[in-house]
């Protein structure tokens, strides 16, 4: 994304509307800024509760987890971020690490299972999504689905998958397999993805190639084809979907962030919107509406349409860990980048 773009980006904004607030809460007028690298039409439903329940108003500046991380950490102590979204974890453990975040009320904490925050308790978990092979049903079975995201890097899949190599869905999948396996068999891995695979420059187009029957198969977040569906289908009525499980790389579970910036002037709302998010009321904007991930708040089932977490045999991760600098060497140097 280009300087300029970032610029325009950075500077469009979007306000939630104020319905009123708890009688004496002293929030009304108050507001504060999101920088937001979640999903435009899920955040601004949570922001659109949470100012119909509390009066704070909030404006939304919204953009991708690396130029958003990037932006708070080249504004530092002086952004005027008050709160922190992300789709992935590592762009939020990259700001964690230069030690711009706020500690989050326990309570807050207390909301989210602990296998969906990191340890330190400078952010939480929102949301979450799985890693899965989506394949067209007209050349592929489930029989011949390959037992792990490991074995796509064979040649016999070669010319045969598809990923977007360059988002950060993917390098997440990267930093969660660099955490289970090691340099040296993530590094042999994406060589061979990079000798395999059709790069596209995102999500959406994997699944739409896989649909086509351009590629036979492509690695993303389970939620591309659950939208669609919703939608009208016309990229996903040819695919299905398969889950890795038996805590394979490939059934890896990505943890969105929420956090408060230490250099927030309005640290209580701030707290609040988090704390909001998290809570039984925040969680179930997600729950019932249309981004089909994960809930993590709250004991809130997610959308009866999807797998439940529960029987995804996840891989456990801290997802305070994923290094972000060292995943994006090792896909340097397999060419990727």
């Amino acid at each position: 994304m280009s300087a300029g773009a970032m610029a325009a980006l950075m500077l469009a904004g979007c306000s939630g509307t104020s319905t009123g607030s708890p009688s004496g809460s002293g929030d009304a007028g108050a507001s504060i800024t999101v920088y937001n690298a979640q999903h435009e039409e899920l955040t601004s439903a949570w922001v659109a509760e949470f100012t119909k329940e509390t009066g704070i108003k909030v404006n939304l500046r919204n953009g991708e987890d690396p130029e958003m991380a990037n932006q708070i950490i080249q504004e530092g102590k002086a952004s005027p971020a008050d709160v922190f979204l992300t789709e992935n974890s590592p762009a939020m453990d990259q700001v964690e690490n230069a030690h711009l975040l706020a500690k989050l009320d326990q309570s807050t904490l207390d909301q989210v299972p602990a296998k969906y925050r990191p340890a330190a308790g400078d952010w939480t978990g929102i949301a979450a999504r799985s890693t899965v092979l989506a394949y067209n049903k007209t050349k592929l079975t489930e029989a011949q689905m390959p037992k792990s995201l490991m074995d796509l890097s064979d040649p016999t899949w070669k010319d045969k998958i598809g990923a977007s190599t360059g988002g950060a869905d993917f390098q997440a999948i990267v930093s969660a397999m660099y955490q289970l396996k090691g340099s040296d068999a993530t590094l042999a891995w994406l060589k061979g993805i990079k000798d395999n695979a059709h790069a596209y420059q995102d999500d959406t187009p994997v699944l739409a190639a896989v649909n086509k029957g351009d590629i036979e198969a492509g690695i993303l977040y389970h939620y591309y084809s659950f939208v669609d569906q919703a939608d009208t289908g016309e990229n996903s009525n040819n695919v299905a979907l398969h889950y890795f499980k038996n805590q394979d790389p490939g059934a890896f579970v990505s943890v969105s962030g929420g956090a408060v910036l230490a250099s927030s002037k309005h640290q209580s709302q701030a707290q609040k919107f988090i704390a909001f998010v998290t809570s039984k009321s925040g969680q179930e904007v997600l729950e019932n509406g249309k981004s089909f991930e994960y809930t993590v708040g709250s004991g809130v089932p997610a959308n009866p349409k999807l797998v439940p977490l529960t029987e995804l045999q996840a891989p456990t991760i801290d997802p305070g860990t994923l290094n972000g600098p060292q995943v994006n060497d090792l896909m340097t140097k397999a060419g990727l980048l």
